[in-house]
């Protein structure tokens, strides 16, 4: 009898946390969808593509709103720069992210559940499962940030060519980083979205040393930062800012060779680990049937 009645209060006592817990967390609004800047333009971007995404996004601003009043301050702060150098990823703020790892969490555990019954795994799947979930978008933010910082060191010595021709065709460098973004193919490449924000913060009064290091701290890689302060030192110094930029761009050039040719050179030795394994491969195909003769007629 006492046991039963210790069974029954805690389960009287987990009904009551979880009725609670449900109901602080329904009466948390919601965050709010962004709508303007860049974190709106690429919401708006990913909901008109659609997937899961544009269906999960009403669920993921429910569960953000949950991690709003939670004392985040330095891993917030180190995630929302991580979300900067990935392009305000799909949009999200911070406790977005949360809740979408949190969802994702979710999803995978259930998927680990429901094949550890179907398929009769071991129970470690679910935890697993539910590990993977979590991490999961921080690789896709990983990974979505790598692509973007290869493309802008790709497209960026091409851009400083330009910016130098037509500053030297008397434009000032304003004018001449609008005739590159006015006149590129396509307006969604990511080098030319970055030219646009940097347009768009000198017109609202920014100045250029800072309008500068905004794109050096979205994108830190080394050709950005040595365009940047390029550019800020021949300002300060009163140098042809033109002429500077010829030359920057030839040495990102030169940069770009070298690394390509490092990598030719890793390449080769990474190889040899491959190769020798079809090579030992190869070698047990062609042996093979002689070493199974070998053993039957010593067994006979």
């Amino acid at each position: 009898m006492p046991t039963q009645l210790i069974g029954a209060a805690a389960l009287a006592c987990i009904g009551v946390g979880f009725f609670f817990t449900t109901l602080i967390l329904g009466r948390t609004p919601p965050v709010e969808r962004p709508t303007l800047g860049a974190r709106g333009y690429r919401r708006a971007k990913a909901l008109e593509k659609g997937g899961l995404f544009a269906l999960a996004e009403p669920a993921i601003r429910v569960i953000g709103g949950w991690f709003v009043d939670l004392p985040l301050g330095e891993a917030r702060a180190k995630l929302q720069k991580r979300i900067a150098h990935g392009g305000e990823y799909l949009g999200l703020s911070t406790n977005e992210f949360y809740g979408l790892s949190l969802l994702s969490m979710i999803a995978m555990t259930a998927i680990g559940i429901g094949f550890t019954y179907a398929v009769d795994m071991p129970l470690l799947v679910p935890i697993f499962a539910a590990l993977l979930g979590a991490y999961l978008p921080y690789l896709q933010l990983q990974g979505e940030t790598q692509e973007r910082f290869t493309a802008i060191n790709r497209s960026l010595p091409t851009a400083i060519d330009l910016v130098s021709l037509c500053m030297g065709a008397g434009l000032d460098f304003p004018g001449a980083v609008k005739q590159v973004v006015d006149k590129s193919s396509s307006k969604e490449r990511i080098l030319v979205e970055e030219l646009n924000r940097i347009l768009s913060e000198l017109e609202v009064g920014h100045t250029r040393r800072k309008a500068l290091e905004g794109f050096a701290d979205r994108c830190p890689t080394e050709a950005v930062r040595d365009f940047v302060s390029t550019v800020v030192q021949a300002e300060s110094k009163g140098t042809p800012l033109g002429e500077v930029l010829a030359i920057q761009a030839r040495m990102l050039r030169m940069r770009r060779s070298v690394m390509a040719e490092e990598s030719a050179a890793k390449a080769g030795v990474m190889m040899m680990g491959p190769l020798m394994l079809m090579f030992v491969c190869v070698l047990f195909l062609l042996l093979g049937p002689f070493v199974a003769q070998w053993m039957t007629i010593g067994l006979g």
